[in-house]
């Protein structure tokens, strides 16, 4: 963010509010952790959001035109992914539940499911 903002007081701000939307972003599996695992925390997705929207409120004519545009933005942008979170997290589970079927199947090829093929779909062998 060097250099996007006319002094260095914005400079920090915004430095704080980046880190509360990368917070609010990797709680709600939209960035992964350190070791590349998405993960889905909800209650603290919200309230990194919610500390934003205090911000937003309590800076509220006190930031330049340009600041209040950038904040309300970024605001508006992690709201609408939170209520998008729900439905990437049911997809993920799904995903990974798949994915662990798949894999058992492969480690244990014996117990894992098994699709028939000598019947074709008009019911001759």
């Amino acid at each position: 963010m060097t250099g996007a903002f006319k002094d260095e007081e914005s400079e920090q701000f915004f430095q704080i509010i980046h880190m509360f939307q990368r917070s609010a972003l990797l709680q709600m599996g939209l960035l992964p952790d350190n070791n590349g695992t998405m993960m889905f925390h909800l209650g603290e997705a919200k309230a990194a959001i919610d500390i934003l929207v205090v911000l937003q409120s309590k800076t509220k004519g006190n930031l330049t035109d340009r600041e209040t545009r950038i904040l309300n933005t970024i605001v508006s942008e992690l709201q609408l992914q939170f209520l998008k979170a729900p439905s990437r997290q049911r997809e993920a589970e799904s995903d990974a539940a798949q994915s662990e079927t798949i894999r058992e199947a492969f480690n244990n090829p014996q117990t894992g499911p098994v699709e028939d093929l000598s019947i074709g779909k008009d019911g001759e062998e």
